[in-house]
């Protein structure tokens, strides 16, 4: 229904929406209601101050600078760092940065809990590394946690596909993200997106029924 992302006129962008493409959700006769949506707490402070973030980090902070600055500004001094243990260093390392920086840091890691993968029903020819213990990852279990730590403010570090919209789901404070997990791409997801039309052609668009691969 929506296809902001092949839009070519943007028009939301400026304050004409007399050029908008049909479907343009900007033109339906309900989009103001969104509004109130942000007269309410604590999405009207959410709101207001990644604005500020926005406009004074503009292509000069780094998102961790960014991180401290919204918690700063929301009024947050204990975050929260769910993170995968495959970024145990990074994790460690922002930590560190969080605390230089007058933060009170929580952070827990995706194994916590240590249940076998067999929990979910997990076969043991479908782990990583068949015939060994493999501990399912526990984003409920981090969201809980740091619930219980009373973190005013999360950050998500690697965690894989799937365990992210979990955390999401559970996490009781607001939740932003430092990085994404891409293994293959060395976290750098995007990579594939910006060679989409290139080396990463064959492998992200399939081939139709008889239709040949496209070179």
């Amino acid at each position: 229904m929506y296809a902001c992302a092949s839009c070519r006129k943007l028009s939301c962008d400026t304050e004409d929406l007399t050029d908008a493409p049909a479907g343009c959700p900007s033109t339906e006769p309900d989009v103001d209601d969104d509004l109130a949506a942000y007269l309410g707490e604590p999405d009207r402070t959410l709101a207001h101050q990644a604005a500020l973030v926005e406009a004074s980090g503009y292509c000069r902070l780094t998102r961790v600078q960014e991180i401290m600055d919204f918690a700063r500004r929301c009024g947050y001094e204990r975050l929260g760092i769910a993170f995968c243990i495959g970024l145990r260093r990074e994790a460690e390392v922002f930590a560190r940065i969080l605390r230089a920086n007058g933060f009170t840091v929580d952070s827990v890691v995706c194994k916590n809990g240590s249940h076998p993968k067999e929990s979910l029903g997990i076969a043991d020819d479908e782990k990583i590394e068949p015939g060994t213990f493999e501990p399912m990852c526990n984003p409920i279990g981090q969201a809980r946690r740091l619930e219980k730590a009373g973190t005013q403010l999360n950050v998500m570090l690697g965690l894989c596909v799937g365990h992210d919209s979990l955390f999401l789901r559970h996490s009781h404070a607001p939740v932003t993200v430092l990085a994404v997990k891409d293994r293959v791409l060395g976290h750098n997801p995007l990579a594939a997106v910006y060679t989409a039309d290139g080396y990463y052609k064959k492998k992200l668009f399939p081939a139709q029924d008889g239709q040949p691969e496209t070179s």
